[in-house]
């Protein structure tokens, strides 16, 4: 799907032109943003940017030459964005390619930075005067959902750890595996976060000649810088709540162990007794006593309270 996206009076608007009407649409459009593109619509912007537009594979790549790098088409940007999907995060993408007067997204799924600018859009409320503008715009919005990102995993964590060091017989497993979901979430936001600082410093190096753009960076470099730092606290309370989770666990775990122990120990002379009077050996003189059962079940039993009382004593139960 090709939205397409104009600069009118400093507003971005979206347009909705006719099928008959999309090539001339496309050559006016100051934003062109190919969202799950069709073979026919990549077709379309190779032939109007007269070159071949990237893959998904090569979009992926990791090593900044392929990721960052001018050519005659224009600057070319490959940032990573955080997706979420059934209550997990994930990264996705987006290749930018930025030309004087116009931007291009390629992007593969639904993006809530996106999204937002659509409506935000919708409704008027995005102020742009140029492509590039617009760009760094899109790394500034980026930057403020990570942080509402943040903001959500510090809520959850704050749930987990009344779970885990206050409510009594809490579900410890349970949360063991939100704390590994709330890592994996905050791993994926730093690496987002540590991509957007690459970004805007190579976008810092193309806009010399705009000091404006060039404070809007240093500002979002800044937020990246903060944020990173409390991407640090939430790995080191993750760590500490599982640290804590486990040893909880551990202590569940060593008390069912010293019952069992407890009571092999309550349980062992009384069965030495039985042992002994259960020998086949012709002279046992207690066997021919009257009170010899009896006297053998009472032995029994004060052998087993013995122990119990004598671990009572010392404080060991």
């Amino acid at each position: 799907m090709l939205r397409l996206f104009n600069i009118d009076k400093g507003r971005l608007k979206e347009q909705t032109p006719q099928d008959n009407q999309l090539k001339q649409a496309v050559a006016k459009a100051a934003w062109i943003d190919a969202h799950d593109a069709s073979d026919s619509e990549r077709a379309l912007l190779q032939a109007f940017l007269r070159t071949e537009l990237p893959e998904s594979d090569d979009v992926e790549e990791i090593e900044s030459s392929a990721r960052y790098f001018t050519d005659n088409t224009g600057i070319h940007v490959r940032s990573l964005f955080l997706a979420q999907s059934e209550g997990r995060h994930s990264t996705a993408t987006v290749a930018f390619i930025l030309q004087n007067d116009r931007l291009i997204t390629l992007r593969d799924g639904a993006l809530a930075d996106f999204r937002l600018l659509r409506m935000r859009a919708r409704r008027g409320q995005i102020e742009a005067h140029s492509p590039q503008e617009l760009l760094v715009m899109m790394f500034e919005q980026k930057v403020e959902n990570l942080a509402d990102a943040l903001e959500d995993i510090h809520r959850k964590l704050e749930d987990v750890s009344y779970l885990v060091l206050e409510e009594i017989d809490s579900d410890l497993e349970n949360a063991i595996d939100q704390l590994a979901k709330l890592e994996d979430s905050n791993g994926k936001i730093r690496l987002c976060l540590m991509d957007t600082q690459r970004s805007i410093s190579f976008l810092q190096r193309h806009l010399r000649n705009q000091p404006e753009l060039q404070e809007t960076a240093r500002e979002i470099m800044r937020d990246v810088e903060t944020l990173m730092s409390h991407t640090t606290f939430l790995f080191d309370k993750i760590n500490f709540l599982m640290d804590s989770t486990q040893g909880f666990i551990n202590i569940a775990q060593n008390k069912i162990i010293k019952i069992f122990s407890i009571a092999a120990v309550v349980f062992l002379p009384p069965t030495l007794v039985a042992s002994i009077y259960g020998m086949n050996f012709r002279f046992m003189p207690e066997l021919s006593l009257r009170l010899g059962y009896p006297g053998a079940l009472g032995l029994m039993l004060l052998a087993g309270i013995a122990p119990y009382w004598f671990f009572k004593r010392k404080g060991w139960l």
